[in-house]
């Protein structure tokens, strides 16, 4: 009988242990080995440290997740939140631009009407 492809790291217990058990560790453990991506730097160079335990080896970040592997939902909120954060800077921006600009006409406006009443008290003065 041959070893099964799919079982990989499994294959190193032979015929022991039954069938299903063996290519259930073997889905867990490609899971675990495989590279999974930084929430935080977006790398796919992470590491399991110890069970939940996990740590970017580029920005050296730690962080937990899943005993074998980072809970996609987490990587994707973090993503999302990323996003999010740009998008209302973006917004901020454009709402100082435009604060600005409204601001010069109101500053131009509130001159003239004190040059106006400056004026109108010299008048009153001669």
């Amino acid at each position: 009988m041959a070893l099964d492809k799919t079982l990989t790291s499994g294959r190193r217990f032979g015929s022991r242990y039954g069938r299903r058990v063996r290519h259930k560790f073997s889905k867990v453990e490609a899971e675990q080995k495989k590279g999974h991506k930084c929430p935080y730097c977006a790398e796919p160079k992470v590491k399991r440290i110890s069970v939940g335990i996990w740590e970017c080896k580029k920005c050296g970040s730690k962080f937990t997740g899943k005993a074998y592997t980072i809970p996609k939902k987490a990587v994707i909120k973090e993503e999302e939140k990323k996003e999010e954060i740009e998008a209302i800077e973006e917004t901020e921006e454009v709402e100082e631009e435009t604060k600005e600009e409204e601001e010069k006409p109101q500053k131009y406006k509130e001159n003239m009407k004190q040059e106006e009443v400056k004026e109108e008290q010299k008048e009153e003065e001669e």
